[in-house]
């Protein structure tokens, strides 16, 4: 097989990896599946708390990374596509479940929390992890375009499901799955479209022939000591001060996004929008959430991994903050604004995060090593949301919620500064 045809294969791959990845990204349309879910009862919803609805998206967080770090050093040994194969099976299998009692507390928790939490995080990593061995000439933004797709995801889930777009010149009534089906209807429709279009993108996934590298690509040079190895064993790492800075940046970073993710229509609702307004939103902050992938992934690429980091939690720390102070919630122009900033500063995290552990720890034990770091979500998805949910059930309000958040990107911002890649001597 020539040159050429190995270039080629690394397109399909791609193309791969964003179809799993659109299938994965449901987790980020959970907020559509919440306000249903709390909607009163003689309304036709179920009555649930906030709280009780971030705990379920919380389980889910927690799950994947938790599953994720298993999942990673799989795929490291199996290669991407039986475990990405496996991925999309265990994730439409929970939401087929939650199909049967999606009004089930307990239930929803298990199917939707546990089963299908299992499911991302046993499919997330593969991607990634072939991207970033197929596209060494162009690692952030071929990750970036990879993980757009988990982004891309939420928006059309949270679209379809919902009442279309609503926004201010532009009302498009598209399928309209939970007026029509009903929240057990939509999860079994949604269910079946994981199994059978994020598996074909598995089945597309793999990795490149042993020593691989693009024509033309020349590798950049190593450090000038014959000692320094390229890559990190999974308990060196963890003993380097550089992962845990990663994995503390990663846990304030995420907060901030994950507690939006998970109470923007609430919130919406709840500063006095319509529901089709807010559930608007929801898709604006998911599409710009993909966008930030692709465009963190191409700045670091620039400027580097760490610089690009800092920046872009600083933008995000002053969304948090400007979103309560000035009162934006309460326009549908406001919110939708505030929802796609959030979206494009909390997508680059999924851009900018591999990219740097890439470059500090090496590609052999990429996925495994990700996967680590990756724990920092999984504290995040457990942070973030229940503050929000206790917040407004205790509090009333969610602002609290919005200050601490922009407190923990600030911190993430200044780890950013002072980090840099760590010296590998053997």
């Amino acid at each position: 097989m020539g040159s050429e045809d190995k270039m080629e294969n690394r397109w399909v791959v791609l193309v791969g990896a964003l179809m799993l990845q659109l299938c994965l990204g449901a987790v980020y349309a959970w907020s559509v599946f919440a306000a249903e879910l709390k909607k009163e009862v003689a309304l036709g919803g179920f009555g649930w708390s906030v709280t009780e609805t971030q705990i379920v998206f919380s389980a889910a967080l927690a799950t994947f990374a938790l599953v994720m770090v298993v999942a990673g050093k799989w795929q490291d040994k199996l290669g991407p596509r039986k475990v990405a194969l496996a991925g999309a099976l265990v994730l439409g299998l929970g939401y087929i479940l939650a199909s049967f009692m999606p009004g089930n507390f307990l239930w929803v928790i298990i199917t939707l929390g546990f089963i299908a939490g299992a499911g991302i995080g046993i499919g997330y990593v593969c991607p990634i992890a072939a991207i970033g061995k197929w596209f060494p000439d162009k690692l952030g933004l071929a990750t970036g375009i990879a993980v757009a797709g988990f982004g891309a995801g939420a928006f059309f889930i949270s679209v379809l499901s919902g009442k279309g777009i609503n926004m201010p010149g532009l009302e498009v009534d598209l399928i309209q799955l939970l007026a029509n089906y009903g929240l057990g209807g939509t999860l079994l429709i949604w269910g079946i479209v994981f199994l059978a279009f994020g598996g074909t993108g598995a089945l597309l996934l793999k990795n490149p022939p042993t020593g691989w590298k693009p024509p033309g690509w020349v590798p950049p040079a190593k450090s000038s000591s014959a000692n320094v190895r390229e890559d990190w064993e999974r308990s060196d790492m963890m003993k380097t001060s550089q992962f845990w800075m990663l994995l503390a940046m990663f846990v304030c970073a995420a907060s901030a996004g994950l507690m939006t993710i998970g109470i923007l229509k609430l919130y919406g609702i709840d500063s006095g929008l319509t529901a089709a307004a807010a559930g608007t939103a929801v898709g604006i902050l998911a599409l710009f959430n993909g966008a930030g992938r692709i465009l963190w992934g191409w700045v670091s690429d620039k400027i580097g991994r760490t610089i690009a980091m800092g920046v872009m939690f600083f933008l995000q720390a002053g969304m948090m903050f400007t979103l309560i102070f000035m009162g934006l919630g309460s326009t549908m122009e406001g919110l939708t604004v505030a929802a796609a900033w959030i979206g494009l500063m909390f997508g680059g995290n999924f851009a900018l995060f591999p990219a740097a552990t890439r470059e500090f720890f090496g590609i052999k034990n990429y996925g495994g090593n990700y996967a680590m770091v990756f724990l920092g979500y999984g504290v995040a998805g457990i942070l973030g949301p229940i503050v929000a949910g206790q917040a407004k059930d205790i509090l009333g309000s969610y602002d609290v919620a919005f200050i601490l958040c922009g407190i923990l990107c600030v911190i993430a911002a200044v780890l950013a500064f002072i980090t840099r890649a760590p010296h590998h001597y053997s």
